[in-house]
């Protein structure tokens, strides 16, 4: 005789119905009322009562001699609610997103005419660097305002930010009504030269994109930032490019330098105008060499003095003397220190690279004691993933902050 060992059973019978009829059972502290069809699946009554937490398995078994069927029943209500709380999660929309907003430096930075709109053509490498801002999205209730706060203040909280601007951007390209409370940890110095503003656009782009469910491509997120801000697009590629035009042109490189190189950026408190640095340049006083030859020399040999060229360091120099003379002092004092002194941009950071500690006088001379000191290293990104502060395991995560006492 083939018998199953089983917690309850139950003759089997076929009625009108074509299905077989299982009877009614209490087993314990459960008591369910249940079909088996004839596919072998068991479909249970509306209102079963669980005091405790079962597993449901179903098999069966027959007696050879008397023909008899038995079953075993064993029901996990845990289990099942977990399937169906997996299954919610996965078609529910994204509500909340945290994602890092890093910077980036200019290891060259040539000036190569100036256009007939007014703006100045550049050719440049552009590469991401790990100090960055976080920025944490959550679906706002309104679908009429974006609301901003930020822990540093004299930052727009209107639309004159570039957040702001960007999820405006979206909206209009895409034809979406998501509206979000943005909240800013500010960590990325503002008129430093590092682009922390064109990050931030940057980044609302990619958290748009994510609330909508991906609908724009990287592309399009790249071609339509440049209406907006000229350094955005960089943000795009992969952490380093050849950038040329007004540095929208965006050519997407493998990283020349190795990440774990380290740097110190050095950010005064006096920052300088970038229309006052254009103003004051000299095209004919800019270098002479070809980027391109900067870039190859870089790719071959790494980052040294010689090819970590600035055509705005004079005339940033010429608007602010203190930092021409802060430059001198740290590639003085930094031999052997740095592979590479320069000023980032249009200013005012100036990058040691090299070592993450800055020279002694910097802690030394009271005429210092109100810079801004970041340690930092190279910073890529994997294809279709944002950037990711180093030291964590994903680019984007969702969060549980409550974001209902942002201020607007």
């Amino acid at each position: 005789m083939a018998s199953s060992q089983s917690l309850c059973g139950y003759q089997l019978y076929t009625c009108s119905s074509g299905k077989t009829q299982l009877n009614s059972f209490k087993k314990g502290s459960i008591s369910v009322s249940s079909t088996a069809t004839p596919h072998g699946f068991l479909s249970f009554g509306q209102n079963p009562q669980f005091q405790r937490a079962l597993f449901v398995r179903a098999t069966a078994s027959s007696d050879s001699k008397t023909g008899r069927k038995q079953v075993e029943i064993i029901y996990d209500p845990e289990e099942e609610l977990n399937k169906l709380a997996d299954e919610v999660d996965k078609n529910a929309g994204l509500s909340r997103l945290n994602l890092f907003s890093p910077c980036k430096i200019n290891v060259f930075l040539r000036i190569t005419g100036k256009r007939e709109d007014g703006y100045h053509d550049l050719a440049s490498l552009f590469h991401v660097i790990s100090l960055g801002d976080k920025i944490k999205f959550s679906l706002a209730p309104s679908k009429s305002k974006d609301r901003l706060s930020t822990n540093v203040s004299g930052v727009p909280l209107d639309d004159k930010n570039l957040i702001i601007k960007a999820l405006n951007l979206y909206r209009k390209k895409t034809g979406t009504d998501n509206f979000f409370w943005v909240h800013l940890d500010k960590k990325v110095p503002t008129g430093a030269g590092l682009g922390g503003g064109s990050s931030n656009a940057a980044t609302a782009l990619w958290a748009a994109n994510q609330f909508a469910g991906g609908i724009a491509s990287e592309n399009d997120l790249q071609e339509w930032s440049s209406e907006i801000g000229s350094d955005i697009p960089f943000f795009f590629s992969h952490g380093a490019a050849y950038c040329t035009g007004r540095g929208e042109v965006v050519q997407d490189i493998p990283s020349p330098i190795p990440s774990d190189i380290p740097m110190v950026l050095i950010k005064p408190p006096q920052a300088c105008s970038t229309a006052e640095v254009y103003k004051r340049l000299r095209l004919e006083e800019t270098s002479k060499i070809d980027p391109l030859i900067l870039l190859e020399k870089i790719s071959k040999a790494g980052i040294s003095q010689d090819v970590c060229v600035n055509d705005l360091e004079p005339p940033v120099f010429d608007v602010l003397p203190s930092l021409k003379r802060l430059k001198q002092r740290v590639l003085a004092a930094g031999r052997g220190q740095y592979g590479a002194v320069f000023m980032s941009g249009s200013g005012s950071t100036i990058v040691g690279v090299g070592s993450p500690d800055p020279p002694q006088f910097i802690y030394d001379d009271e005429e210092y004691k109100d810079v801004s000191l970041s340690e930092a290293s190279f910073l890529t990104r994997p294809p279709n993933q944002w950037y990711s502060e180093p030291g964590l395991s994903t680019a984007c995560s969702s969060s549980g902050t409550d974001f209902s006492q942002s201020s607007e």
